[in-house]
């Protein structure tokens, strides 16, 4: 009897025969789904037994004169003689106007930097359930997925806490509409700003990731990238003036790592280009 000869895709993905159902599909997402919250969970604990340090040392740290950044940038304007960089005059008094709001308070920033914490383990849980469904060029091509977002994801969270949170609260603790008006910040809005604007930041230094699989799906192209090079430079110029002190010294220390950012996103696009 003659043999049959089979083909085979080029490029198939691992266990091609084993077809898996919507609800065996949906099973495994839940089971990485709650290995993921169990481990937001016990780094939230952890931060929440740690209270002293995660408040006093992390999370009210910007807003004192001794913080590195602050002193830094003031030893930064003394040298460039642009007082306006010296941050380390601004005293933010924070108050609780709700009876429970500390409480409520501690539990949100527990989860907060249980999330924080737990990201990376999080990234890896997503990409264990996406890896069977890719070929494996597609596979062989994405090693260090998981490493390159974690990082990305750190080095935002970092850069956001070190200089966009300190600067965002001296712009906007010092602004005054009025020399009667004295500011007294709520510790629910100190908490939300510096929350919000480091997990935004965050997520924006996730942008050559979200650029790699836009190109790779058709919708974004290096040429279209280049083309609106200038319209994100003058973007990112303008959120620089907003949220940092009226010099310009400062505006350049928040666009240029933005703004490097995107060009490693043209790289990004670029390569994966070549390849489709």
């Amino acid at each position: 009897m003659p043999e049959v000869v089979t083909n085979k895709k080029k490029n198939p993905a691992p266990d091609p025969e084993v077809e898996m159902s919507f609800w065996d599909h949906l099973d495994t997402l839940r089971g990485h789904l709650f290995r993921s919250a169990v481990a937001i969970i016990v780094m939230a604990v952890v931060a929440f037994l740690n209270r002293e340090f995660i408040f006093d040392q992390l999370i009210l740290a910007p807003k004192e004169p001794e913080f590195i950044t602050n002193r830094l940038l003031c030893r930064l304007g003394e040298w460039a003689n642009v007082p306006s960089l010296c941050l380390g005059n601004l005293k933010l008094q924070i108050i609780n106007i709700d009876l429970s709001g500390q409480f409520t308070t501690h539990m949100y920033i527990s989860f907060f930097a249980g999330l924080i914490v737990a990201a990376p383990y999080m990234i890896w849980e997503i990409w264990r359930f996406i890896q069977p469904a890719l070929y494996d060029k597609e596979r062989k091509h994405s090693k260090g997925a998981v490493f390159s977002m974690s990082t990305l994801f750190v080095l935002g969270v970092l850069f956001s806490y070190f200089l966009i949170v300190p600067l965002t609260l001296s712009f906007f603790g010092s602004y005054k509409v009025s020399e009667e008006v004295n500011n007294q910040i709520a510790l629910s809005s100190y908490i939300s700003t510096v929350v919000s604007v480091t997990f935004a930041i965050g997520l924006v230094f996730e942008l050559p990731v979200f650029i790699y699989f836009l190109t790779k799906v058709g919708i974004v192209t290096p040429a279209f990238l280049k083309k609106n090079r200038k319209y994100t430079l003058v973007l990112l110029l303008v959120i620089a003036a907003i949220i940092t002190p009226p010099d310009i010294i400062s505006q350049i220390l928040v666009t240029i790592p933005l703004y490097g950012l995107y060009e490693l996103s043209i790289f990004v696009s670029g390569r994966v280009y070549k390849k489709l």
